[in-house]
């Protein structure tokens, strides 16, 4: 007897299941492991998918890398919102304490360690991110609109230049996180740096 066939997956349902499932292996890898230990085998097997399910979604192992940090990237579009809403409330640092946090509590300076592991990576992330480290970039430019945002309401210096002040909460936000085998610095460590770089443009 014919075995009956049950109703046929919709192909975009499937593909976007198979990469959600992928994805966030990579993060579980990446975190756990860093980027060598980020291989094609490792994420069908942290998965749960068979070998051949990465290749047949994607062209090559770095085909899938440049998708998963463009959807990191993506990742930041809730961050951006939650941080714009915050304008007018609270403390500038301390908003910024908590955006950074955010950004930095994630699988973020695991990515931007896997962009500068991997040469044929970069290549292919020029191609859409043609400036910048991918991650990093973006969370300078949304810190950048929001402190934009804070000078217009007279919470920040009308002289402020925010992307100078962006760029070095990002990078130094970046150094006090960067060991992701350790404890993540305290909040008040944080704070306080933010503190300091802001309270710099009003000298």
């Amino acid at each position: 007897m014919e075995k009956q066939k049950g109703p046929p997956v919709p192909t975009g349902v499937a593909l976007r299941d198979v990469r959600r499932q992928l994805f966030e292996a990579a993060d579980r890898i990446l975190l756990r492991d860093g980027p060598s230990g980020l291989t094609s085998r490792a994420v069908t097997a942290e998965a749960g998918c068979a070998k051949g399910v990465l290749h047949k979604h994607f062209e090559d192992f770095d085909a899938f890398l440049a998708d998963f940090v463009l959807d990191r990237v993506e990742r930041l579009a809730p961050e951006a919102a939650a941080l714009e809403s915050r304008k007018g409330t609270g403390t500038v640092a301390g908003n910024v304490t908590t955006a950074l946090a955010a950004v930095f509590g994630s699988v973020a300076v695991a990515i931007v360690a896997l962009i500068t592991f991997r040469d044929e990576l970069r290549a292919r992330l020029r191609d859409t991110l043609p400036a910048g480290v991918p991650v990093l970039t973006e969370a300078a430019e949304m810190l950048a609109a929001y402190l934009a945002a804070e000078r217009d309401l007279g919470r920040l210096p009308a002289g402020a230049e925010v992307e100078v002040l962006a760029a070095m909460l990002i990078g130094t936000g970046h150094l006090l996180y960067a060991d992701r085998t350790g404890q993540p610095p305290a909040e008040e460590t944080v704070h306080r740096m933010v503190s300091s770089v802001l309270h710099s443009s009003s000298a």
